[in-house]
């Protein structure tokens, strides 16, 4: 008899310390497992490391403080049976407020089984033409890039004819009337001289 209590105690105590080691691998990562000692010295341990677990992490203490005061809260109750805690008006008005939902629900529930399956040929060609899809999409990336580059080259273009052709030429108008001007105050001093002779 005091065998199998002994045994019962070892295999518990393994257990607790499986799901320990189980937590502390979540939390830290990989853990060595200890050599085997006493049930006593490991039951003391396992409180131990519980009980530093605990420190470190306040949510797991606030759950357990929950779980102490409140045992029935973390235990669900059959899905056949209506919550004790709440009256049958509580439930009824809780069925009632849903209650236009049902057939909207119902409604679209039945539109979805409604809507026919597609025929599987037209999916095999979509997915028959996929490589050449693929294709065509490498084929628009390179010309995208060849769009690019003669973007760019016609830039070039256009700035040089711009600067040597619009602004060369602007120079050449602009260096052909200063000339002119230079021209027309030689001739007016001239006139000018010859009127004052």
């Amino acid at each position: 008899m005091a065998s199998s209590i002994d045994d019962t105690s070892l295999s518990t105590i393994s257990l607790l310390e499986g799901r320990l080691l189980r937590v502390e691998h979540l939390l830290y990562g990989n853990s060595v497992p200890e050599p085997t000692v006493s049930a006593t010295r490991g039951l003391q341990d396992l409180e131990h490391r519980f009980a530093k677990l605990l420190q470190h992490i306040r949510v797991y203490g606030e759950l357990l403080k929950l779980y102490k005061s409140n045992p029935t809260l973390f235990q669900s109750p059959p899905a056949s049976q209506p919550p004790p805690e709440l009256s049958t008006e509580a439930l009824r008005a809780i069925v009632l407020s849903a209650a236009s939902s049902y057939p909207a629900t119902a409604s679209a529930l039945t539109a979805i089984s409604d809507t026919p399956v597609p025929d599987p040929a037209h999916s095999a060609g979509l997915a028959a033409l996929l490589p050449r899809m693929k294709g065509i999409e490498a084929t628009q990336l390179a010309q995208a890039v060849e769009i690019a580059e003669l973007r760019a080259r016609s830039e070039a273009v256009v700035r040089q004819w711009y600067q040597h052709g619009i602004m060369g030429y602007s120079d050449f108008v602009a260096d052909v009337e200063g000339r002119i001007e230079q021209v027309e105050r030689a001739v007016r001093r001239s006139e000018k001289a010859r009127d004052e002779i």
